[in-house]
């Protein structure tokens, strides 16, 4: 029997679990590290403590002082966990759309928790992390503990949860599927794999209406939207977040995660949350994929606990739509199979505008890419910039190009979901979809119709 000599000491080595029921026959062997049993429910706690450990070694964190982070609440749980331990105060900033119990277990713990709107941009001074800047800011004698942008979030994964799946699994297995929120646990234990076993495949996971799968393939910010999947995915770019070390981005819906999350639960006695059911449905397709013989190991960031007034109840579910038919349309590279072959009208930074003009006049066009040398967008010219150019005076019909183009605000890739078109066209933009630096379609909203409609 191991004695800890405090529950700090509890946190990690959690079990690996292999998958039976949810995995169909003929495809690859899944197994699941069990995060929900770490001592506050989830895999939060590695990074929570870890970061304090260190900012307490390196003096940033004082006798009588607050700590003040923005969280979605498992995080906070486990910065609290370590508040009480060594006796600090807390101040804790959570958007509106996270459970009651999160909240509840968070003011249980002893700490003050502000509630801020979901639905702001990631500047907003009312988005969740604005707020706790300024309180941090405003409190005297306060550590910020910055999990988006802290590269101790990182080293709390490389340290331990990679290590512990290479020491579980004796490092035979092919690939490993990890959700994004910060990017901790991805870039972790991908930098950990990277330098240990290049060759196993580090699969990321990212809800529709976050911004990494956009980002990993386009270099470029889509516009975030609210999804309901708790504990991943994020609105803005984090530099806890190491891209260079992930093979592969998958998206997922809410109806997916919350499916599977459920599925995990009933039949396979996982009591987990909603962001597990995310990233063992991307593992599930990922090991189907790989077939017989091969491994696939993903994590269950948090417990259930958590969730039990909202996707573990029926009516929730159903309230949301999450029960019933399937409403997923598919994927954009669907809709490019489907599409008529029409050539992409294109011009350079360099093409004088007098031409971009015949082209919107002769192609029926309303809006022309501009590609570089190398052939990849760089922007896009809509007639309404060429308008207010010249009516403006500060552009000729000789002027190139790139004196009135802006940057392309749609931008997609082939596999992203057919959902994700959709913020593209509330900004009266097309999907303009992007494979290896190359424009290979644009999608309008009439194309999305018509596909809907032969359907």
């Amino acid at each position: 029997m191991t004695t800890f000599p405090d529950i700090l000491a509890a946190v990690g080595r959690t079990p690996l679990v292999r998958l039976n029921k949810v995995v169909p026959a003929g495809a690859a062997t899944v197994l699941v590290k069990c995060e929900y049993m770490n001592p506050t429910g989830s895999i939060k706690d590695r990074m929570a403590v870890h970061i304090l450990n260190q900012a307490e070694k390196r003096g940033q964190i004082k006798p009588g002082g607050t700590i003040v982070e923005n969280t979605s609440g498992n995080t906070g749980q486990g910065v609290a966990m370590w508040a009480c331990v060594k006796g600090y105060r807390c101040v804790f900033t959570m958007p509106d759309k996270m459970s009651i119990e999160k909240v509840n277990m968070l003011k249980a713990f002893g700490a003050e928790v502000v509630i801020t709107p979901t639905d702001v941009p990631g500047d907003s001074p009312q988005h969740y992390v604005e707020t706790a800047k300024r309180i941090a800011r405003e409190t005297p004698n306060s550590f910020y503990v910055n999990q988006y942008h802290n590269p101790d979030n990182i080293d709390a994964h490389e340290l331990s949860t990679g290590p512990e799946i290479w020491a579980d699994t004796g490092g035979t297995f092919d690939a490993v599927v990890l959700g994004a929120g910060t990017g901790g646990t991805l870039s972790g234990v991908g930098r950990f794999l990277k330098k240990k076993a290049p060759h196993i495949r580090v699969v990321g996971v990212d809800p529709i209406g976050s911004v990494h799968y956009h980002y990993f393939y386009t270099k470029t910010m889509p516009t975030p939207h609210v999804y309901k999947v708790e504990g991943v995915g994020e609105d803005i770019l984090c530099d806890a977040m190491d891209y260079s070390v992930v093979d592969e981005f998958h998206q997922v819906n809410d109806k997916e995660s919350f499916t599977m999350a459920r599925r995990l639960v009933r039949e396979e006695g996982l009591f987990c949350g909603g962001s597990s059911g995310s990233n063992v449905h991307v593992a599930v397709k990922v090991a189907q994929k790989l077939g017989p013989g091969k491994t696939v190991v993903t994590v269950l960031p948090d417990s259930g606990t958590r969730y039990i007034t909202k996707f573990l109840q029926d009516s929730w579910m159903r309230d949301y739509g999450f029960l019933g038919s399937d409403r997923d349309l598919g994927l954009v590279e669907d809709i490019l199979a489907r599409m008529p072959a029409r050539p992409i009208h294109t011009a350079t930074e360099s093409t004088p505008i007098a031409a971009i003009i015949d082209t919107f006049k002769s192609k029926g066009i309303s809006q022309v890419p501009i590609l570089d040398a190398a052939g990849h967008p760089v922007g896009m010219v809509h007639e309404v910039d060429v308008l207010r150019g010249m009516h403006s005076g500060q552009v000729q019909a000789t002027s190139p190009a790139k004196a009135v183009s802006h940057p392309i605000g749609g931008l997609i890739y082939p596999k992203a979901r057919i959902e994700e078109l959709f913020r593209i066209f509330e900004t009266d933009q097309v999907g303009v979809v992007v494979d290896a630096g190359k424009i290979v379609g644009i999608v309008s909203k009439v194309d999305v119709l018509e596909f809907m409609a032969k359907r």
